[in-house]
Order: structure tokens, then C-alpha cells, then sequence
């Protein structure tokens, strides 16, 4: 088995086609509640004739979009959108995620990833992890497996990735104080046992997050989601329209 194994979407190195823009044509019919109550969720059968786009989806032109993707990805194909966000707004950063205890934690920190552009995340240790935290959105993210800490290591090495462990560690410098490579790959260890000796070793900084509280330390979803914020914040240049 190969130090890095996609089990994702294609490369993101690789060129996406050229998105065309979708033919205009009546709106969309909203969805209805699924019950009396509760919000409907996403879009219901989209008004004939079709768009003849290829990124959309005919079954779900016919009979609604109920993902939970922005509306500029209203009825359109997982791998068009795939290909899209490969396109204009992943960003330059690779995060890695150790599983050795099967951690629950794992969806949400993907989720995060999904949310803040991250271009690939990798699982480290065991290749099954539970996915319900992650909200479907790893099925829009680049994915890899590492069997081992070493295997992660090398990989990190030939892609000429810098190794940042997240872990309130002696001898942690402290985030709020930190510049985190440009061309990084964050590392995020276990809830319990943290980051993996092997890959502090390797690392090229050891960061930590400051606390003021009386608990030791902060849930690690919660943990990496500050971090990779705070790289984004570093790297990116954020529109001031939020909803852009």
C-alpha cells in the first residue's frame, strides 16, 4: 500500500473544466416540509423546461435538492461541484487527522476542512472513522490514507509540506504568535492521547493553542477548527461580502 492512498475525489492538482453558466430559466420550486413544524430543507422538483447545463443533475432537477450545499450548487452533479471547488476556492492547505481509537471527533474536524477551502485531508492509523459528524461533506473533499505515522511522514517529505502538530505540548509555541507555513499540513491527534510521538519528532513546529480556563485542554474538533481559521485568516484574502 502506497505512503499516501486516495480513497476521495480526483487529485485537486488536476485542471477542472471551465464552468459554463447555467442557462436562466423559471426558479426553482421551494421544498416542502418534510413534516408539520420543521423547516423545509433545500429545494423541491425544478420547474420544466431544464436547464440543459451539464453540470446538473437530472434526478435531482426531477425531484429536488435537499443537500446541504450553497444555493449556487442547487441541483447540480457531486463531481461538478467537486471540480468547481477545485476550481476557484480551495486553498493551499493540507490537514492530517490521527485515528487510532476510532475518534468521533474526525467528521467534525472535516467538516471544518470542507467549510475553510482545505485542499485534501488525511486520516492516519486506522482507515475507517465514523462519518456522521463530517455532514456528507466528505464526499466534496479530497481524501488520502496513511497506514502508519511513518507513511504520513514520508508522504509529507516528497510533497514538500511542512509538518505542524497541533498539540498543547511542553515546548508548544503558542498560535496567537505563530506565522503557520504557507504549504503546511496541520496534524491533529487524538482527543485522549494527542499527537503520535513519531510525528512530533518529525514536525517542523509544535503549536498550541493559549488557555485562560481551569480545564487542561479544549475538545480537538473545536481545536482544529480555531487553527485552521487562523491559517486562513494568515493566507487568505477574505472578500468583505460575506455572502459573495
Amino acid at each position: 500500500m502506497s505512503a499516501s492512498d486516495p480513497v476521495g475525489p480526483a487529485d485537486p492538482a488536476a485542471p477542472a473544466a471551465p464552468a459554463q453558466p447555467a442557462e436562466r430559466t423559471a426558479p426553482a420550486a421551494p421544498a416542502t416540509s418534510a413534516s408539520p413544524g420543521r423547516p423545509a430543507v433545500g429545494v423541491g422538483p425544478h420547474p420544466e423546461p431544464w436547464p440543459t447545463d451539464p453540470r446538473l443533475d437530472p434526478d435531482l432537477l426531477a425531484h429536488g435538492d435537499r443537500r446541504n450545499v450553497p444555493d449556487r450548487f442547487r441541483y447540480w452533479r457531486r463531481d461538478a461541484i467537486v471540480a468547481e471547488l477545485d476550481r476557484a476556492t480551495r486553498n493551499d492547505l493540507h490537514i492530517a487527522i490521527e485515528n487510532v481509537e476510532h475518534d468521533f471527533n474526525i467528521g467534525s474536524i472535516v467538516r471544518t476542512a470542507n467549510a475553510m477551502g482545505v485542499a485534501a485531508f488525511h486520516i492516519v492509523g486506522r482507515r475507517r472513522w465514523n462519518r456522521r459528524g463530517a455532514m456528507v461533506t466528505d464526499r466534496y473533499q479530497h481524501e488520502h490514507h496513511h497506514p502508519t505515522p511513518e507513511e504520513f511522514i514520508a508522504w509529507a517529505r516528497s510533497a514538500g509540506r511542512e509538518i505542524i502538530a497541533i498539540d498543547n505540548v511542553d515546548g508548544a509555541v503558542p498560535l496567537e504568535h505563530t506565522p503557520l507555513p504557507a504549504s503546511s499540513v496541520l496534524v491533529f491527534g487524538e482527543e485522549g492521547g494527542g499527537v503520535s510521538p513519531e510525528i512530533l519528532r518529525a514536525a517542523s513546529a509544535i503549536v498550541g493553542i493559549s488557555q485562560f480556563g481551569s480545564t487542561r485542554s479544549i475538545n480537538v474538533g473545536h481545536a482544529a477548527a480555531i487553527v485552521m481559521h487562523t491559517w486562513v485568516t494568515q493566507h487568505v484574502d477574505v472578500p468583505r461580502d460575506l455572502h459573495r
